[in-house]
């Protein structure tokens, strides 16, 4: 009994977006070789409910849509909150730093446009914009095959402490003499 309890929570971790009593019930007829039935696998369920109501465990198992998952206790989410901000201030690349900022200035655009500008493919580049929700998608061009245009998001404006991309900084207030290229006419 206790090695079907420990392989249902097995299964429960490694779901990652939850598991049925139903898809349960096959997952241990199929890997265990028993004979158990729905009504059998809620009782276990309920059995680790109980298991993990008690205080020395961080997690406990919720129902979400009919889908078991382990999930955070409440009384922890403000250090899991915190370690998600940890997580989502990482450093940008400096190629994803040349593509927000081709996005931030000469939005909406596309990405064969981001890469004409950079010279490289952008997919990349792009792809975690788009996970860090600095970016979103503005809609399509009216252009040859519909390409997706993309825009800076309200996450971006609030990083950098923006109400709208007008607040940008223009070029000509960020170019000085040591960042200039060629010679100085005299």
């Amino acid at each position: 009994m206790k090695d079907i309890l420990l392989n249902i929570e097995a299964a429960i971790f490694a779901a990652e977006e939850g598991i049925s009593a139903q898809e349960l019930k096959q997952v241990l007829q199929d890997a265990l070789a028993i004979d158990i039935n729905k009504d059998e696998v809620v009782d276990l369920l309920k059995k680790i409910q109980v298991k993990y109501e008690d205080e020395d465990h961080v997690f406990a198992l919720k129902t979400i849509n009919n889908q078991y998952q382990f999930l955070t206790k409440e009384k922890y989410h403000e250090v899991v909150n915190q370690l998600q901000a940890h997580k989502d201030r990482k450093k940008l690349s400096q190629s994803a730093l040349e593509t927000l900022a081709i996005i931030a200035y000469r939005q909406p655009i596309t990405k064969l446009e981001v890469e004409q500008i950079r010279g490289v493919n952008c997919d990349y580049s792009i792809q975690r914009l788009l996970e860090k929700k600095l970016i979103q998608i503005e809609g399509k061009a009216d252009t040859i095959g519909k390409p997706l245009l993309y825009g800076t998001s309200e996450q971006f404006m609030h990083h950098f402490g923006l109400n709208s991309p007008k607040d940008l900084p223009q070029l000509k207030d960020i170019v000085t003499e040591e960042n200039s290229i060629g010679e100085t006419s005299d």
